[in-house]
């Protein structure tokens, strides 16, 4: 049960790792829009998916009056959360199973894969010791987009 116990303690900490860090994106919509925090904060929870806030801040990063090195620290930024979403996505909507013991765990993705003449679903993946070392490394991946976005915003002084 030990193995039971550290997958879902790892799977909780990638989720609040992405949930802390993709938070911060609304200090990215205040200052590239040139708003205050709670109009930001507005904008963000309207926005109801991780995709449609990353391309919100990607489309203020790629007007005319950001300048261009800000633009390419701020894109840099959300093409490291567009890589790192994927595994949180396949984390976040997925059925766990494990194993009588909780040694062995896999995942049953919970989405259609539509080809030319057939769908597939279901598709099973095992929770290895390659995994677990990807998943840790998404999770310190995330933290340093956390202090990258933390010092975008002190250095070009975003409301905070």
């Amino acid at each position: 049960m030990a193995r039971f116990h550290e997958i879902l303690l790892l799977i909780g900490q990638l989720n609040y790792t992405w949930t802390n860090t993709e938070s911060l994106l609304i200090y990215l919509i205040a200052g590239l829009a040139r708003v205050d925090k709670e109009t930001a904060i507005v904008i963000f929870l309207t926005l109801n998916t991780t995709r449609a806030r990353i391309e919100l801040v990607e489309r203020l990063t790629k007007m005319g009056k950001t300048p261009a090195a800000q633009r390419q620290e701020i894109l840099s930024i959300t093409q490291q959360l567009g890589r790192q979403a994927k595994l949180r996505n396949k984390y976040s909507h997925c059925i766990y199973s494990f194993d009588e013991t909780g040694d062995q765990a896999s995942t049953q993705l919970m989405a259609i894969f539509d080809s030319k003449d057939t769908i597939k679903y279901g598709k099973i993946e095992q929770i290895n010791e390659a995994e677990i070392a990807r998943i840790n490394e998404v999770i310190e991946q995330l933290q340093e987009v956390n202090r990258e976005i933390w010092a975008i915003v002190d250095r070009y002084a975003f409301p905070r």
